[in-house]
This record gives C-alpha cells, structure tokens and sequence, in this order.
C-alpha cells in the first residue's frame, strides 16, 4: 500500500495536505480579468441542447477562459476520473515507489467491474505500464480498481486520496468515491475542474503524457482500440480522456496543440460521442485562433466559496457532499 488516506466523512472535516511545491495549476486558479460572463457573451458557438451539458475552452498557456457554460455545476465525472487514477499512479512511479514493470494483483472484486473492462481474472497480475494503458486508452474499470487496490489497499482509501489530491490542485468542486468513474450519488465534478486536471497531468507529468495519446495498443496478443475518435481525427488533437455513463452523458477532456499554442476543451453532457465530438471541434476552430501569450499568467476566473482558503492552504476543509443539489442520479450503466 502506497497512498494512505482517511474515508471521506459524512460531515466537514480538515485534512492536511503536504505542501505542493509551485502549485501545478497557478495559472489556471483564482481571479482574473476575464470573467465568465464576459466570455460567454462574446460567444459564437452553439452550446449543447442537453440538461447534462457543460463545457470550458481554456488557453493552456495563460490560463484565459475562452469558453465557458455551465462550467460550475455539478456534473458526473464518468470515466474522466481515471485521469486522476492514473495521476496517482504516475505520482507513484516517479516518486520510485513503482516501475513500469511493477505486477499490480487482480482481486475478485476488481475482476467483478462492469465494462468498459479488460476481463482479467482474480489471481491475475497486470504490469504498471500494461495498466496505465488500459486505463488512458480502454478506459477499463477492472484495471481502475485494481490500480486503486494496489496503491491504497483499499477503492475506498483511494477514492479519498483523489479527492484529497484534487483539492491540492484547487479542483474545489470535485468529489471522488471510485477510480473509475462508474456511477455513485456522491462522486461529482466540474468542467472547469476537469480542465484544471487535465492541464495539470501535462505540466505534472509531461513525460508520462504520451499515454493520453495512444488511439490502440496490444495485450495478451490482441490490439485493443480505444474510444477517443478525436485523436487522430481532428489536427493537433493529442489526448485526454473520454467517459459516459447514463447519468452523466458522453463526456471528453481535449488537450489540443498547434503551432506552439495550446488549448484545453472540456465537453460534458453530449447525447452521442459523434454530437460531442463534433462540439468539441467547433470549440476548437472558434477558439483556437484566440489563443494569445501573456506576458503575466492569467488566471481561470472563479471567486472562491465562502470561507474557503486559496489553493496554496496547507489545510483545505473537505465537504461532504450528500444531500448537496446535484445532477441527475445515476441510471444503468452504460457502456463507456
């Protein structure tokens, strides 16, 4: 067991988080001179018709919100989660807990996971690097659980430790009570939130980022492709993570790169991948050419929750959120 983290409690309570030296995302948290609302009524994109919908175009230079609709409001994460079970897990490597080669044991409990999955056995063993890819590119809840087994002997204590690491990264509104994203009242998020973890995995771990950009790989003999069209089907287009379950819609976070630029497209809530997809590109078409360097960063703007301390707080109050509004409640699952 690597990570050791208390259970998220039922009622507010204070949890010590170690000092992050240069906070990942200082220039994506706290005010700015763009607001919101100024983005949004310069905007000429079509949002989404869906009650699920929420979407944030970022600048991944300066931090600038480009985009932004309903970037606050609660929604599921689906499997975006596991871009914070594979930060952990790349946490782990590079802190030399783990290698690539470190076997990572199958329970029966992991084995159980609905799909997406890759259908291991309980007794089985899985290598690290086999797993990140499994997770980045089939998005496969069997391995997620696995992992978080692994790393924090528990699902449980794992989902505390993500959540306690989001809060370090000043993803103030995400609440995670799985690895993978499969659904659960509790586990919420947002799409600022979402764009916030994936611009910190890239500057976290630039060297590990590759992982988010494999369309396939191959295991056990047989290729396994993965579910983000995006890659490989929009210019510039390098990675991220797709997700969907019935309650949360079909969600992407997009990281695109042209001509030394950048761009980070969170779109939550589609009703098909195709209609996402296609939202996503008309972001970045609309978007894109408004990228501009700063000669200070800017930041994402958001006023911070009353009584609650900056990003940079050694003690940061984790809130409950059970009988909290929130989106719809989970349905069946759905294919992710």
């Amino acid at each position: 067991m690597f990570f050791k983290g208390p259970p998220l409690p039922a009622s507010p309570v204070t949890i010590r988080l170690p000092r992050f030296a240069a906070i990942v995302l200082a220039t994506l948290l706290a005010a700015s001179g763009c607001t919101t609302s100024s983005v949004l009524e310069s905007s000429a994109v079509t949002p989404l018709v869906s009650e699920k919908y929420a979407a944030i175009v970022v600048d991944a230079g300066n931090g600038k919100v480009l985009f932004a609709r309903a970037a606050d409001e609660p929604r599921y994460p689906a499997s975006l989660a596991k871009m914070m079970t594979l930060y952990l897990l790349f946490e782990a490597l590079d802190a030399g807990k783990i290698s690539l080669a470190t076997p990572i044991p199958v329970s029966a409990n992991a084995a159980s996971r609905p799909p997406s999955r890759m259908g291991l056995k309980a007794g089985q063993t899985i290598d690290v690097e086999t797993a990140i890819r499994c997770l980045a590119t089939k998005s496969a809840n069997d391995v997620a659980v696995a992992v978080a087994e692994f790393l924090a002997g528990s699902e449980e204590q794992f989902a505390a430790v993500m959540t306690s690491r989001a809060r370090q990264l000043g993803m103030r509104s995400t609440v995670f009570r799985n690895a993978s994203g499969l659904p659960d009242l509790e586990q919420r998020t947002t799409a600022r939130d979402m764009a916030a973890l994936s611009v910190a995995l890239r500057k976290r771990y630039p060297h590990h980022y590759h992982y988010f950009s494999d369309r396939s790989f191959t295991y056990a003999g047989k290729v396994i492709r993965g579910h983000n069209d995006l890659i490989g089907g929009v210019a510039g287009v390098d990675g991220l993570k797709t997700g969907y379950i019935r309650a949360s819609g079909y969600n992407v976070a997009t990281s695109v790169r042209r001509g030394g630029r950048g761009l980070v497209v969170v779109v939550m809530g589609g009703e098909t991948a195709k209609s996402r997809n296609a939202h996503v590109e008309e972001l970045i078409e609309a978007y894109f050419p408004r990228t501009v360097a700063a000669a200070a960063p800017a930041r994402i703007s958001r006023p911070a929750p009353a009584g609650m301390p900056p990003p940079v707080a050694q003690d940061v109050v984790a809130t409950s959120h059970a009988g909290a509004p929130g989106p719809t409640p989970p349905a069946a699952i759905g294919q992710y």
